[in-house]
């Protein structure tokens, strides 16, 4: 059967206003050899599968949805969740407990000493949380893959007796600690939203003024072996995937050593999570995806700090060179921090505000659409669950680039030109190629089928 030559092109430019814009097709036809630089593409080389996309409904995003009217609502569902409108999110993040971004500080279980949690409660998420992810779910018509992160237990099980400032798991409280994670899924499932997996903590090689708790990679270890692992194939929910690390690439393959090079944590263990903001150090994903290639690696949260910057484009340039350099390096999924932010890029109960790629005026009704909602929305719109990555090489050291094979045997290939300048390429494809022009600070997607 003839190879199909027809590719759909779909460009997100700077300076002319296009936003997902459906160009011309482009007909791929014999290579020229020499002519112009290449951006390569040989769909029989596969490596890893692909999970999906997401973001975090965190207390900030859930209050600030909650306070737009319904219609507002709808819309920023839409162009998340929604399966042909939206961008394709199939991974949502949620904090186990108060995170920065909540309100204020508060746990599930306060009392003091309860050690068998028998005033354990989800009441604090019913408010805004829980309705969110709900709503999400109906408009994406099944179940998100949720991930479950703690900043902090409670402080009465720390050493520092806050949930701030850092602090340690006290020893004695490890088994009510693991027991916490398990009444925190069940409470969640019982509500009608199911539960896919869980961080052990979140950057917990980190003291912050916020939620923050330490643990040493041996720490870490010896919790998910000793007690978080058999706790949940105690309770029942030994499906959940146990992630660990879930902090900076910069330790990500130091950390993996320790706990994947554990037989009998590394059972329990599904895979690494990591962040970005120790910088890009790409080769620690890949040397982790080397070294333990049975395990999956996932990016679970990055956001532009300082607050929000409505229309500065560096904000999507950013996600697209970080998602570009992760799975070129290996990783599996990838999830972005707060799902949406007031003005202020919060609310936030420590001032650490931030941006999103969607912030919106809850006084005016205002949704605004940030660059980096539509550069991630360059890969999760159109690369599935189940796709997998395949070799891709840009010969122009001016362009990022990167290709996937979809379940549906769609190729699609995603070139970011980050430059001032306009690049000039042959796009080749499985020995077929066009000439093509990235203009400059320009996302293309290129989707292209064949047989």
């Amino acid at each position: 059967m003839e190879k199909v030559n027809k590719v759909r092109v779909i460009q997100t430019a700077r300076d002319t206003g296009e936003r997902f814009k459906v160009n011309a097709d482009l007909l791929l036809d014999q290579v020229e050899p020499g002519k112009v630089s290449s951006v390569e593409v040989d769909s029989q080389q596969e490596f890893q599968v692909i999970y999906g996309f997401g973001g975090a409904f965190t207390e900030a995003a859930a209050y600030v949805f909650a306070h737009l009217e319904p219609a507002k609502q709808a819309q920023i569902l839409d162009a998340y969740f929604h399966p042909e409108q939206g961008i394709g999110y199939s991974f949502g993040r949620v904090h186990m407990n108060s995170s920065d971004f909540s309100l204020g500080s508060y746990s599930c279980d306060d009392i003091v000493g309860d050690v068998e949690l028998k005033y354990f409660n989800i009441e604090r998420d019913k408010r805004f949380v829980i309705p969110m992810l709900k709503a999400a779910q109906k408009v994406k018509g099944e179940p998100l893959k949720l991930l479950v992160s703690t900043w902090s237990p409670p402080a009465w099980m720390k050493t520092n007796r806050r949930m701030a400032e850092g602090g340690k798991l006290k020893d004695e409280y490890r088994a009510t600690w693991a027991l916490f994670f398990a009444k925190f899924i069940k409470a969640y499932e019982g509500e009608g939203v199911p539960v896919w997996g869980l961080t052990v903590q979140n950057e917990p090689d980190a003291t912050q003024t916020w939620e923050s708790c330490r643990y040493t990679a041996e720490e870490e270890r010896n919790f998910i072996r000793d007690y978080l692992g058999p706790v949940l194939l105690r309770e029942g929910l030994s499906d959940k995937k146990i992630i660990a690390w879930d902090h900076n690439r910069d330790l990500l393959y130091e950390r993996a050593k320790v706990i994947l090079g554990d037989e009998q944590a590394a059972r329990y263990v599904w895979g690494t999570a990591f962040h970005w903001y120790s910088g890009d150090q790409f080769d620690n994903v890949r040397k982790t995806r080397e070294a333990f290639p049975e395990k999956n690696l996932i990016f679970t949260e990055g956001c532009l700090e300082g607050g929000v910057k409505l229309g500065q484009w560096d904000r999507g340039e950013r996600y697209a060179h970080n998602i570009i350099g992760d799975f070129t390096h290996g990783t599996n999924a990838w999830v972005d921090w707060n799902l949406l932010l007031d003005m202020n890029g919060g609310p936030n109960h420590v001032a650490n505000f931030c941006d999103a790629p969607l912030i919106a005026d809850p006084v005016s009704n205002q949704v605004y659409y940030q660059s980096s909602y539509y550069y991630i929305g360059h890969f999760s719109k159109f690369v599935p669950p189940g796709a997998c990555r395949i070799y891709c090489l840009a010969d122009d050291p001016r362009l990022e680039t990167v290709a996937f094979k979809n379940p549906d045997g769609t190729i699609a290939t995603i070139v970011f030109n980050p430059t001032d300048e306009q690049c000039r390429f042959q796009l080749k494809i499985d020995g077929l190629g066009a000439v093509v022009d990235s203009l400059p600070h320009s996302i293309v997607t290129y989707l292209g089928k064949w047989s």
